[in-house]
């Protein structure tokens, strides 16, 4: 891993693949860290250069005890892009990490060339996040470890709990927590939906079939916002890049490679 200070605070980052190829910038989701692009990383590195950073309060990123805002965060992917010298971009971002990449999109558009959206919204209950962090906060991630895993995945891929399953669990479960609360305020906070027309680059939203915490409505919200952006729906739940990792990776082929 590599690091780079944004406004004060350390993140981690990393590249694997052609420093040629054209660059892909991933944000991943509240509660994983960027090892949760590794089952898909042989795929994508055969058209991309990758770029990975654990987002802050996350893995090896510093989580200073705070709430985060969605701005400091799209600020957090500026300052990797600047650290790995990217010219132009593609940023894909699923969950918080696509909330952070609509406003990196809104405030930040001069190096992106393309958007991919995945399971993700601009309008959750804010009292919902609040107990979350409540929660959290007197009891530890411990106490939402297993509504988390069935939040991101379906009950059958629950069910078989392989290694891929498992080392999103452990990750989970060794997070900080005050990072974690801390971007559940940025979530909390998030207002987004007004801003998504200023969004011009072209833009891809992916949802799940089964996603139960941004289902497809939410996506298609997104989408109609966003003009002329596509919109596809993969049979899977929150996290599809896990759980159909083909599918997943072919939508973002067809969409990223002219």
């Amino acid at each position: 891993m590599e690091y780079v200070l944004s406004g004060g605070v350390r993140i981690a980052w990393r590249s694997d693949g052609d420093a040629g190829k054209p660059a892909l910038f991933l944000c991943n989701s509240i509660g994983t860290d960027h090892t949760v692009w590794d089952v898909i990383l042989p795929q994508l590195t055969q058209n991309f250069r990758l770029i990975r950073m654990d987002t802050r309060g996350h893995g090896q990123s510093d989580a200073p005890r705070a709430d985060y805002t969605l701005d400091q965060l799209a600020g957090d992917i500026e300052a990797v892009a600047t650290a790995a010298d990217l010219k132009q971009f593609d940023l894909c971002g699923v969950s918080l990490g696509a909330m952070m990449a609509m406003a990196y999109a809104v405030n930040q558009p001069q190096r992106l060339r393309r958007l991919v959206l995945c399971n993700t919204s601009t309008n959750m209950d804010p009292q919902a996040w609040q107990q979350r962090m409540d929660t959290v906060r007197a009891q530890g991630l411990a106490a939402i470890a297993d509504m988390a895993m069935s939040r991101f995945f379906t009950p059958e891929y629950v069910e078989q709990n392989d290694a891929t399953l498992q080392e999103v669990r452990n990750r989970f479960l060794k997070l900080s927590p005050e990072g974690y609360t801390g971007c559940c305020a940025a979530i909390r906070d998030m207002a987004l939906t007004e801003q998504l027309p200023r969004i011009q680059v072209p833009t891809l939203v992916l949802t799940g079939a089964r996603d139960v915490s941004t289902p497809h409505a939410a996506g298609q919200a997104i989408a109609e916002r966003i003009r002329g952006a596509q919109l596809r729906q993969l049979p899977a739940a929150h996290i599809a890049a896990n759980e159909v990792p083909d599918l997943f990776c072919e939508a973002l082929v067809d969409f990223l490679i002219d």
